[in-house]
């Protein structure tokens, strides 16, 4: 399937609300089946990645009742749950993978998980270290590297665990594990990743100590099932921010999207090119901090975005690569190699794709270099699977000098099913 993109040639303006943070829809289904009782879920990211994490809990026998962005579970936790009879299908959701080996490796079953093509190249191993660490038994493709995957879990030790990368992924999963294990189980970390996971287990009346980089968690907890809103993901707003940014004379507002202080690495990255943001109505929801951030057209300017920035903002980092084709001097991104782990190798498909639009884009081994203020061009460009390709393709569009063809638009459902409506309701004609 092909979608044809036409530049657009008025401005971005008005309001849009985003769907529900991807991170933590996965997370809310996964305590939400651990605990006991019942969990409603609002404002759930109705995508293709976390309807693979409602499936993998319906296969261990949870009760999971979904329509749009609502949903209820019922559950008794863990030890309720069921040996399911046929491998589990994991489609392209890394998160989903990650997690529940983390899950698994503490329930006393053997189970397979695979995946789609993507899913099947990306490393595992990063989670499946620990977790043999602490007992379980995993086997999988190049030494447990890939999937598929075969998990015996079972009584688990609890551990202290240095991850050798920013991953909030190999964090999660370690900890969920240590839910399982026999005593306190520790995670240090030498970046704070995402802490949607420490915030999640508080929410479900768990127990959990965050000091500074070291997160510990006791085992034999009892989660109790509870009530909450999911707040609009900043990484699908980080699209309409950029968007709003390069078109000269936009201005969108964007409603009610997460703002914990793990993720905002974007506001300060487009804060420091230039960008004119305003953050408005910031609450707490569920423990997570919430607003509403206004972003108008400005000059831009690179810069270099390295350091412990890089995993606060590292799924942005391919609609930050556009908007440093439109700014004046060069943009350098360093320490951004977990990129090549993701759904593709994403520096190296960000680097074709932004030259076969026609900018200036030299790749390193852990980012990128880019030279700005480039006139860019319409061609065909192929998303791969990725969906934060696909939307960057999309936003791109708007201001290139002829039509863009996106091939495989589709991929955007993973995390942003209504995008193009959404994007459309912006542009003023």
């Amino acid at each position: 399937m092909v979608k044809k993109l036409l530049p657009i040639q008025t401005c971005l303006t008005g309001k849009v609300t985003v769907p529900g943070d991807k991170s933590i829809s996965h997370r809310a289904i996964i305590f939400g089946a651990l605990s006991k009782g019942r969990t409603t879920i609002t404002h759930f990211l109705d995508g293709e990645d976390c309807l693979r994490t409602i499936h993998a809990f319906e296969a261990l026998g949870v009760t999971i009742r979904q329509e749009g962005q609502q949903v209820i579970i019922d559950s008794q936790g863990a030890d309720n749950f069921i040996e399911p009879t046929q491998p589990i299908y994991l489609g392209n959701s890394g998160t989903t993978a990650r997690l529940l080996l983390g899950v698994l490796a503490g329930l006393p079953f053997h189970i397979a998980l695979y995946g789609d093509e993507s899913l099947t190249r990306r490393p595992m191993d990063r989670v499946v270290q620990p977790l043999k660490q602490m007992g379980a038994q995993i086997d999988g493709r190049e030494n447990s590297k890939y999937l598929p995957i075969s998990v015996r879990g079972g009584a688990l030790q609890s551990i202290a665990f240095i991850p050798p990368v920013k991953s909030a992924q190999v964090k999660s999963a370690v900890l969920l594990a240590g839910l399982f294990g026999n005593g306190n189980t520790t995670v240090i970390e030498s970046t704070k990743t995402r802490d949607h996971t420490e915030n999640m287990i508080k929410a479900f009346s768990g127990n959990i100590s965050v000091q500074d980089n070291s997160i510990s968690v006791p085992s034999n907890q009892q989660l109790i099932g509870t009530t909450l809103a999911v707040p609009g993901d900043i990484s699908s707003a980080a699209f309409f921010l950029v968007a709003a940014a390069m078109v000269p004379n936009s201005k969108v507002t964007i409603e009610d999207v997460g703002l914990n202080p793990t993720r905002t690495g974007v506001i300060d990255v487009l804060q420091q090119m230039g960008a004119s943001i305003e953050v408005v109505e910031e609450r707490y929801i569920g423990g997570e901090a919430v607003g509403s951030i206004t972003i108008s057209s400005s000059t831009l300017h690179g810069i270099e975005i390295s350091g412990e920035v890089i995993p606060r903002m590292i799924d942005e980092i391919p609609i930050v690569a556009l908007l440093a084709t439109q700014a004046t001097g060069t943009t350098i991104i360093r320490d951004a190699e977990e990129l090549r782990y993701k759904e593709t190798d994403r520096i190296q498909t960000i680097i074709d794709t932004l030259t076969k639009l026609g900018a200036t884009v030299e790749a390193t081994t852990d980012g990128m270099i880019i030279s700005g203020e480039s006139t860019l061009s319409g061609a065909q460009v192929e998303a791969f699977g990725d969906h934060r390709i696909g939307m960057m393709i999309a936003v791109a569009s708007l201001i290139t000098e002829e039509e863009v063809t996106l091939v495989d638009p589709e991929c955007i459902n993973i995390s942003y099913p209504t995008f193009f409506e959404d994007l459309s309701q912006l542009i003023t004609s």
